[in-house]
């Protein structure tokens, strides 16, 4: 189990079962929300466990998905995917080490900011 928070600690959730390795992903809505990329993590449904959520709202950011964040102070948690059934993706960084995952590739490259160089040879793809 591995356990993760925002940073004001409105949120909490545990993560059970394995977890799939992260994908840092560049497209637009991901560095509009959290300022930068984001880097994440995939689980079930039956594998996310939310026990804090005092301060969790969720925003409709396109007609397919929603954001889970902290409406007090703002972390960037969930994106999920209506078709998927359930699937929520979280943000690695509001993981409690270890996490026991790596980075494995980035998506949406041909949408990353022009501030910023991918140099860390994993595989890219343009979307």
């Amino acid at each position: 189990m591995i356990k993760g928070s925002c940073l004001c600690g409105g949120v909490t959730f545990e993560l059970v079962g394995p977890l799939r390795n992260s994908v840092a992903c560049h497209c637009v809505q991901c560095r509009k929300t959290s300022g930068h990329y984001v880097s994440a993590t995939q689980v079930t449904a039956e594998q996310l466990h939310i026990t804090k959520d005092d301060t969790l709202q969720w925003y409709q950011s396109s007609p397919e998905a929603a954001r889970g964040f902290c409406n007090i102070c703002g972390s960037s948690l969930f994106w999920r995917h209506d078709a998927d059934n359930g699937a929520t993706s979280v943000m690695s960084g509001t993981l409690d080490a270890p996490t026991g995952i790596a980075t494995e590739k980035h998506i949406f490259v041909a949408d990353k900011g022009d501030y910023y160089t991918i140099a860390d040879g994993l595989p890219q793809q343009d979307q």
